[in-house]
């Protein structure tokens, strides 16, 4: 009887220790913290997308970088959408907050609208240093369908990293790209409000 013991909870000790850890899923958010600009709301609806991402983090896993030429790309820290529909949702809820508007919604889930105000976010950028910090580049245009006048602008952001878990790497990711969403709210606030 004891060596069948012994076999056993060597047998259950064996499997427990292969046991694969659990994956995590992250989203980026919109900062609760913003608060309305002053910038004059706009009249008409505005849909935030299409996003676009480099194809180095165009993937499930966050991709980490290690040094200047070396990343990671970790099984069990992932997005819980697609990395654009994330971002494309932050900027939206950023947004909201920042123009006091309701009428603002990301392209997947807007109601199609030829008069709505669009937002294509073009990523350079989107470098993640765990315990260190998160930059991102992002080109952006603001138009209404068929009108050959835009509003553009670039925003480069460094944000640091309160911590070395992927916790606060996200929580830093979202409030850079709080950042270029005030630069969008200023140029919607001030010239596209018609």
């Amino acid at each position: 009887m004891r060596p069948a013991l012994a076999s056993l909870v060597l047998l259950v000790t064996l499997l427990g220790g292969c046991a694969s850890p659990t994956a995590k899923f992250y989203h980026l958010s919109a900062d609760s913290s913003l608060t309305a600009t002053g910038a004059r709301a706009p009249s008409r609806p505005v849909i935030v997308g299409p996003v676009t991402v480099p194809d180095l983090v165009d993937r499930p896993q966050i991709v980490t970088r290690d040094t200047s030429n070396q990343v990671t790309l970790n099984e069990f820290a992932r997005w819980g959408e697609p990395l654009k529909s994330s971002i494309a949702d932050a900027i939206a809820g950023d947004l909201t907050l920042l123009l006091g508007s309701d009428k603002i919604a990301p392209a997947a889930r807007a109601i199609p609208d030829l008069d709505a105000l669009r937002v294509r976010v073009d990523i350079q950028q989107f470098e993640s240093v765990p315990g260190d910090h998160v930059a991102i580049d992002a080109h952006w245009t603001v138009r209404t369908f068929g009108d050959d006048n835009a509003l553009t602008g670039r925003t480069r952001v460094s944000e640091p990293v309160s911590g070395a878990d992927y916790d606060a790497l996200v929580a830093a990711h979202s409030r850079a790209l709080a950042r270029v969403s005030r630069d969008i709210a200023t140029a919607i606030g001030g010239g596209a409000s018609k």
